[in-house]
């Protein structure tokens, strides 16, 4: 019997290992550094998973680096069945809480049941952003696509003709994972493309 169930949970565990394997074919708006292509779900979470491990002394609190990690490489798998919903997109918007809540659903319970519980918990915390951890998490969440829009010469903010006051609006919440980290963006990611124009500042308009 023992046998059996140990056969029986190996099996949902490659057939969950397969299926997450969709993560790569879900295309986001961030171009890579290259400015030629974007990037897909899996660049970005495994990109912030290493920028985790470098950047995590910078967090306003003390973190758990690898909970964060692995947070991180989880949070948008949901998007397999979801699709990826663009930052400023005030239409989606609308619906992706419940696309993604019922994603969720459908993706962790091909899971044993005991690891089924552990990633819905470590999504819901993620979505809840009340911890160190998660809140750590969309700091990373939200500079790396910054950081790449900057590498990239502001190509993608200037396709979506981006605005101060909606990027400022995406990161309100940014430097409660990390001060630090947050002003760096803001400074050297942010501004100079506002001063270049390649933003536009309409805090005036």
């Amino acid at each position: 019997m023992e046998k059996e169930r140990l056969k029986k949970r190996l099996k949902k565990q490659m057939d969950f290992c397969l299926e997450i394997d969709k993560e790569k074919r879900i295309g986001r708006q961030t171009y890579r550094s290259d400015a030629i292509q974007k990037e897909n779900d899996a660049e970005h979470a495994w990109h912030m998973a290493v920028m985790t491990l470098l950047l995590s002394e910078y967090a306003n609190d003390k973190i758990d680096v690898l909970r964060t990690i692995s947070m991180l490489l989880i949070h948008d798998l949901v998007e397999i069945y979801a699709g990826d919903t663009y930052a400023y997109d005030e239409e989606a918007k609308k619906t992706q809480r419940q696309r993604e809540v019922n994603a969720a659903e459908k993706l962790f319970s091909m899971l044993p049941k005991d690891q089924e519980t552990f990633m819905r918990n470590l999504w819901d915390e993620f979505e809840e952003g009340a911890t160190a951890e998660s809140k750590f998490a969309h700091t990373m969440d939200n500079i790396q696509p910054t950081m790449l829009n900057a590498a990239t010469k502001g190509k993608g903010w200037v396709e979506k003709n981006a605005q101060l006051s909606k990027i400022l609006q995406r990161n309100q919440h940014t430097g409660e994972g990390s001060e630090v980290l947050w002003n760096y963006s803001l400074q050297n990611f942010i501004m100079p493309n506002v001063e270049n124009g390649k933003i536009t500042d309409d805090r005036t308009e």
